[in-house]
This record gives structure tokens, sequence and C-alpha cells, in this order.
């Protein structure tokens, strides 16, 4: 038997990568932002009136992923209740992501947890969550900023809570609240009822991409703190600038991009980060997403990518609608679901070339019309072991294994 003793510790000794891997993550805030200082002054502008003792106006941030909003406004919160403790005057910013926290309820149990209110994240009508939250920071001169992060997702549900948030200075005494929401969508606020949208959207930041050279120095800047002196090979950076900025500059995948070379580069034993890392690490991330995109499909979608898998393993590259709409109808009997019209299943294959987990071309066939011949752009066996996930449909895993000996039992009676 192998002798395991202290693996963990060998581990660790032969890390020769990462000094810091967590200066890499998203959650981290740096001392300093580069290229932001625009948007840092803008905010700090805005938010200054609280240490005035004054309610600052309300903000709406947009930009896209990856775009610096939410480390902005974290740098600059961090900043605010600094220069407040140190000026004895009361300020507090209270960060909530709304993919998370996504109710109403939810998000005023956990501002009235954060003033030390005993609220169960379930049970209670909203109006008393309300009462105690508004009752708890009303209970000295004080001035909370509430961060509603991917605020888009929190307004699908109704925008009820953004209606009381908006309004709640009028019922406090000594407590003043201002709100930040911070969004990838610039017309969500389209949907918000006329009043809650004027009041939410008093001062507006928009943040613009960042360049592959501006994307060049962020990493820089966390590479120092991140990695052990020379481990870095001098391309590998400006290739996961250029790669990110591809993708409107996005610094979060420029981020990952560096870290998860750096995770490939560790397991491999190398004691340098190559561009070939990179390389790896575009393949690892872009796996990673579609495994969890697949993870998300209604179930019928599943369906039909099974029937794919099932299909090329008979060894067809390419099939059409009608071919999977076949074998989609048999598993579909053997795990007991309803067969959809292949009218739908035509839209759910459009949906799932939509999102880059198939493609599908129009053939002209000449005086037999036209059809459409699908591939699937991932590999199938990524694509058959997350469908076999959903526990409504394990069974297909006898279908999966047996399926090389057996593959007639379904295919030939389409």
């Amino acid at each position: 038997m192998m002798d395991v003793t202290g693996f963990f510790e060998k581990m660790l000794a032969s890390s020769r990568i990462f000094k810091n891997k967590e200066v890499l993550r998203h959650s981290y805030t740096p001392e300093n932002l580069p290229h932001r200082n625009e948007q840092i002054e803008s905010l700090a502008s805005i938010l200054v009136s609280a240490l005035k003792g004054e309610t600052p106006s309300n903000v709406m941030i947009y930009g896209k992923t990856g775009t610096g909003k939410t480390a902005t406004v974290r740098f600059v919160g961090r900043e605010l209740e600094k220069t407040g403790e140190r000026l004895n005057i009361p300020c507090y910013v209270c960060y909530i992501n709304c993919e998370i926290i996504d109710t109403q309820y939810r998000v005023l149990a956990t501002l009235a947890r954060m003033f030390d209110r005993n609220i169960p994240m379930t049970g209670w009508p909203t109006d008393q969550v309300y009462s105690e939250f508004r009752m708890a920071i009303d209970s000295k001169d004080q001035t909370l900023i509430i961060v509603l992060d991917e605020i888009d997702k929190l307004v699908r549900k109704g925008d009820e809570i953004l209606y009381n948030l908006s309004r709640i200075n009028s019922e406090l005494d000594r407590a003043r609240v201002s709100l930040i929401g911070i969004s990838n969508d610039v017309r969500f606020t389209e949907y918000l009822d006329p009043r809650v949208r004027s009041s939410l959207g008093e001062e507006e930041l928009v943040f613009p991409p960042y360049d592959a050279n501006q994307l060049r120095d962020i990493l820089a800047q966390r590479a120092e703190i991140a990695f052990y002196d020379g481990v870095l090979d001098d391309n590998v950076i400006p290739l996961c600038s250029a790669l990110a900025a591809q993708e409107h500059g996005d610094a979060r995948k420029a981020l990952d991009l560096l870290r998860v070379s750096g995770e490939i580069a560790e397991k491999e034993n190398s004691e340098i980060v190559e561009a070939r890392h990179v390389r790896m690490a575009i393949e690892k991330i872009e796996n990673d997403h579609v495994v969890e995109v697949i993870r998300t499909l209604p179930t019928q979608s599943k369906l039909v990518l099974f029937g794919m898998v099932l299909l090329s393993r008979r060894g067809s590259r390419e099939f059409t609608t009608g071919e999977v709409y076949d074998v989609y109808r048999q598993l579909c009997r053997r795990v007991g679901m309803d067969i959809l019209t292949q009218r739908r299943i035509s839209d759910l294959i459009s949906e799932l070339d939509l999102l880059g987990i198939v493609n599908t071309v129009i053939v002209s066939k000449g005086r037999y019309g036209r059809t459409r011949e699908i591939t699937l752009n991932v590999q199938r066996n990524v694509v058959a072991s997350v469908v076999l996930e959903d526990f409504r449909l394990r069974s297909l895993s006898k279908v999966d294994l047996q399926y090389q000996a057996k593959l007639d039992s379904i295919t030939s009676q389409v």
C-alpha cells in the first residue's frame, strides 16, 4: 500500500508557483485600482455627503462584466468607512449580491441581521422584517450605504423592495440611507415603476471596458503579489490581456486566465508558467462554463442533447433534426417523460445553438429541399456525464453504458 502520510506537506513543499493566489480572485479588492481613477473620484464625490452628516444621492452603476464596477464600489466603500471611523462619523457599507439574495424578504432579513437583529431567513411577514430593519438602523445617528450588486436579478421578482428602500429616509429620524445599484444591463430600469426609477437613478456612472494595455497593468499589479519572482514567462501576461480584451475588456476573464494558467503549471510541477499553459487554461475555462450551462438546462433540452450523444457514438458527426427527434422520443419513453412536438424540439435545438453547445447549418438537398445539419460543439463524454447528474435522467446511464453493444435497440426503431 502506498504511504500517503504527510502528502499535504509534500504538496505544499512542491508548490513553487503561487505566493498568494487569493489576489487573483474576483472577490479581492486591491489597495489601488489601475485605470479607474475617474470612476473612483466620481463615486467618492457623491458619497462624501455621508461624512458631512447628509444623505448621499442614490447611484446606478452600469458596465459590462469585468469592468471594475464591484471592485470600485468596494474600494470607495472601504475608504469611506475608514475615514468615517477616523472622524468618528458612523458610515457603513452593506454589500448584497442579488444573484444569491434575490427576494425582498431575504434582502431585508440580511440587512437586519447585519445590525444584530435576529431575523429568520424565512417565516416572518415581510412588513415585520422591514420594520425590524428600519428600527435597527434608526437607533443612532449614522449613514448606511446599501450596495445591491446585480440589482437586475432582484428586480425580476418585483420592484417593491426598491420602492421601500428608496423611500425609507422619510421614515427615519436619526439614520440616513443611500442606495447603490450595480448592473450589466443598462435597460433594466425600463421595467421599474417610474417613481422607483426616478429616485433610484439620481446619479449614474458608466464603466467603459478595459483595453489590452490596461488589462496588462491590472494583471502585472496582481501578479506581483500572487506569484513568486520569475515564475511567469514574459509572454503570459500580454497573452492573457490580449485574449481578455477580445471579450469586451473583461478583467475577470483576464484574472481567471492567469490564475488557471498557474494552477495548470502547478499540477504539472512546472517551475515556469508558459504561454502553452494559457492556451490550456482557455480550454479548461470554456469547458467549465459549458458544463455549468448544460447543468442548468431544462430536462427536455438535456434529453435532446443526450440523443445527440448517442447518435455521435453511432459514428454520425452530423445529424438532422428528424434523427435527433426520433432518438429523443425513445429516450422520453424510457424515462417516462412527455414527448414534445418536433417543432418544439427544433426550437430547443436553436436555443442550444445560441448557447454554443451545438452548431447548426442549413444544407440544400436539391429537389429534396433543405435540412438542418447539427453537430455537437462539446465533447460527448462531457455532455453525457453532466446530463446524467440529473436525477430524473439517471436511468439513462444504463443506455449510456450499454450503448456500444446495444446501439440498435434505440436507433433501429427510427
